[in-house]
């Protein structure tokens, strides 16, 4: 648990941070290929937050004692099979769109297979900038709330 300046106050389990609400961090990672496709996960259908949804290329909770650069680095391998250099790209302070996270979020360019952990992600494909825009403007397929927020956020940034 941290407060609202990200400074930690406590420790709390995953479920309880989100049953009641309580502030925390976490760590998004936007994975592209060299042709700038962004790799975008289905969340898998047993999880509790918004399962089945469409979202970061990785993502993950800050465990207590850990950092985001560490947080990070560790979702991109456990999630997508994958390590990269790890450009850091945004900060967000916790908001009801990301679930009362304080979030950091990196990119990064990969050659590298990924190789998705079913465990997490029940899919996963690169896309062009061009089709997530018109997916979310259409609301087909479902995509999270904190990835509409980041991606909202990498396409003011004008990054390419």
């Amino acid at each position: 648990m941290v407060d609202s300046e990200d400074r930690v106050i406590g420790r709390a389990t995953r479920r309880e941070v989100h049953s009641r609400g309580l502030l925390h961090r976490s760590v998004h990672i936007l994975v592209f290929n060299e042709t700038g496709e962004l790799f975008l996960q289905k969340r898998a259908m047993s999880k509790d937050e918004n399962p089945g949804y469409w979202d970061t290329s990785a993502a993950g909770h800050v465990s207590a004692g850990d950092d985001y650069w560490a947080t990070a680095h560790r979702e991109l391998d456990e999630e997508l099979g994958i390590r990269e250099t790890l450009k850091p790209f945004l900060r967000i302070q916790a908001c009801p769109e990301t679930f009362w996270e304080h979030v950091e979020c990196y990119t990064c360019i990969t050659r590298q297979r990924i190789r998705i952990n079913p465990h997490e992600i029940d899919e996963g494909r690169y896309w062009s900038i061009q089709e997530i825009q018109k997916a979310l403007q259409t609301g087909r397929p479902a995509f999270t709330s904190s990835f509409k927020l980041l991606f909202g956020k990498y396409l003011e940034t004008g990054i390419r």
